[in-house]
């Protein structure tokens, strides 16, 4: 195949557009940064997730992102999932209960590898899911770092 000068610039002209599109923030590969979005609408099955509903406790700051005490409540839940998502794994640990519950409520320890939301999502009795997240710094690292 012989280059013609209409043929070079069309490709640097694809080149640049090609390029322009990848640097800027959302484009495809930036909307899903580690698999947080899947694994939320894995456990919802892609339902309308509210805002709040769902209480967090966690530390502003933790001083060592290896042990990082966290607290979680919903009422009438039926189960909750909680997400870092800042890990390279984001899916923690989904709590079960049953109407036998003594409270919809409970806590655990997780590892943040740096700076990050921690997201609680709730499945409700009543087949609705909420969601709240909430950020904590990170001043040591824990996966890796």
């Amino acid at each position: 195949m012989e280059w013609t000068r209409r043929d070079f610039g069309a490709l640097c002209a694809g080149a640049v557009a090609t390029a322009a599109l990848v640097g800027r923030p959302g484009f495809a590969f930036a909307a899903d940064d580690n698999g947080t979005q899947a694994a939320i609408d894995a456990f919802t099955g892609g339902a309308p997730v509210a805002e709040g509903g769902v209480d967090i406790g966690a530390p502003e700051i933790a001083e060592n992102g290896n042990t990082v005490p966290i607290e979680v409540g919903a009422e009438n839940a039926a189960a909750i999932m909680i997400l870092a998502s800042g890990n390279p794994n984001p899916g923690v640990v989904t709590f079960e209960f049953t109407p036998l519950s003594g409270a919809r409520s409970a806590s655990t320890r997780i590892r943040l590898a740096k700076t990050q939301d921690v997201i609680a999502v709730a499945r409700l009795e009543d087949g609705s899911f909420a969601m709240a997240r909430r950020p904590v710094k990170v001043t040591i690292g824990g996966c890796g770092g």
